[in-house]
């Protein structure tokens, strides 16, 4: 039922940080790596990192409701917050999802990369956080 590995999320405290360490230790150009945006939706800022097969998605709080500050509270210095598969439709996916008796975390909504998520809880996937992303339309031509 997934697709492809998307990207893994990481949290991190701060974005500029972030992608300095990517560029200076693991030799991203910093062409491939996206300018910050916000999402004021979702409570984040964030960056991609597009490496060869994937992306880092590095994500920030924004504002006091950001979801991901409890997840900075218990990991100061950061990590990984979810891994994103993508779906053919977002609908359907949480549908079977909840059909399997998985707790959907919210209703479908718009991503960072423009297209409908959901998110499964981690007890549901071995303690890890999945975010589901329909496939963008004309991705992977």
């Amino acid at each position: 039922m997934i697709g492809r590995l998307n990207h893994v999320g990481v949290a991190v405290p701060s974005i500029e940080a972030a992608k300095a360490t990517y560029r200076d230790l693991y030799g991203v150009q910093e062409s491939a790596i996206t300018e910050t945006r916000e999402l004021p939706a979702q409570g984040v800022r964030f960056s991609f990192v597009n490496v060869e097969n994937s992306q880092i998605e590095l994500i920030e709080p924004l504002g006091e409701n950001s979801p991901i500050l409890k997840f900075l509270e218990r990991n100061p210095a950061g990590g990984q917050h979810h891994v994103c598969f993508e779906v053919a439709d977002i609908y359907a996916a949480r549908d079977e999802m909840q059909r399997k008796g998985a707790t959907v975390l919210n209703e479908p909504r718009i991503g960072a990369h423009g297209t409908l998520i959901i998110f499964v809880h981690p007890k549901n996937s071995n303690g890890v956080l999945i975010e589901l992303m329909e496939t963008p339309k004309g991705a992977h031509a």
